[in-house]
């Protein structure tokens, strides 16, 4: 058997990757997928079988380190988490709900700040100290401006040899970001575009498109993202920097809400954790609790 990668799936057909040959075979799966109901998904690694009629098919979908539902995407390495300064206006809140739900699904992100030459030297300065506060707690955080080439090549080097996902809001620039690093994509870019935008085409299919020595995912639907995959246990260790402090709180098991003795709190008033941080992580925990049970 052929070992690929799946590189789009549409209408019951997977068109797959060899690994080998770089060659783009259309495969169907298995029946024994639909019985176990099992579903291969863009960014699966498969065996594949190619008959002499030239049809191929999928016969062993190979273990997965995640998957997402919305979108239906396997074995993802980064999420490029884009967000602007300016034009739309940095948004804080939306940010952590991004990163919350990536950090759930065990997916390494990269925060990166679009149209930087649209702020002045005082706005730039507002700013440095929320950049720098992400940056202690773990993340890499890249400035970027596509007019500019500034920041590209650093994310051309995250790209490389990875399956990526870009997430963030309307009009912060992604595809003149992707444009940027890769000026050959052109229509994909537009796709990309529209597939992250404003949400009308939701119907759209998973796709990974090569760029520089990656792959980065056409991905309808990522971008806005919901909390219902978390439980009010989970969500702290989505915050870093709550859950390196969490193993000193009173209580095991402490939601850092109203408990005596709780090191995240105390961080909160000392300084150590973004207040505005700790006001998202509230706001988050209330939406997870008053959520309607599942049946």
């Amino acid at each position: 058997m052929k070992k690929g990668i799946i590189l789009k799936a549409l209408s019951g057909f997977y068109y797959v990757e060899d690994l080998q040959s770089k060659e783009m075979i259309q495969c169907r799966s298995r029946g024994l997928f639909r019985k176990k109901k099992i579903t291969p998904l863009v960014g699966d690694t498969v065996h594949f079988l190619v008959e002499p009629d030239g049809n191929g098919y999928v016969m062993e979908i190979l273990p997965r380190k995640n998957e997402l539902v919305r979108p239906p995407i396997a074995n993802v390495d980064l999420a490029l988490v884009v967000f602007s300064v300016k034009e739309p206006d940095f948004n804080v809140k939306l940010l952590d709900r991004f990163l919350a739900v990536i950090e759930a699904n065990q997916i390494k992100p990269v925060i990166v700040l679009t149209k930087m030459d649209l702020l002045s030297d005082e706005e730039q300065t507002l700013i440095a100290p929320t950049i720098q506060y992400y940056r202690e707690i773990g993340y890499e955080v890249i400035k970027t401006s596509s007019k500019q080439q500034l920041g590209v090549h650093l994310i051309e080097d995250f790209i490389e040899n990875r399956i990526v996902v870009i997430c963030g809001q309307s009009g912060v620039g992604k595809s003149s970001l992707l444009n940027a690093i890769d000026q050959t994509l052109n229509l994909q870019v537009n796709e990309i575009s529209k597939a992250l935008g404003r949400g009308k085409h939701t119907t759209r299919h998973v796709e990974l498109h090569k760029l520089g020595q990656g792959l980065i995912a056409d991905t309808p639907g990522f971008s806005s993202l919901d909390l219902d995959q978390l439980e009010p246990n989970d969500l702290s260790e989505c915050f870093v920097e709550f859950y390196e402090r969490s193993n000193h709180c009173k209580f095991r098991g402490c939601l850092h809400e109203n408990e005596p003795r709780c090191a995240v709190k105390e961080a909160v008033d000392t300084g150590g954790i973004l207040p505005t941080r700790y006001e998202n992580y509230l706001q988050f925990l209330t939406e997870i609790k008053s959520r309607k049970p599942k049946y």
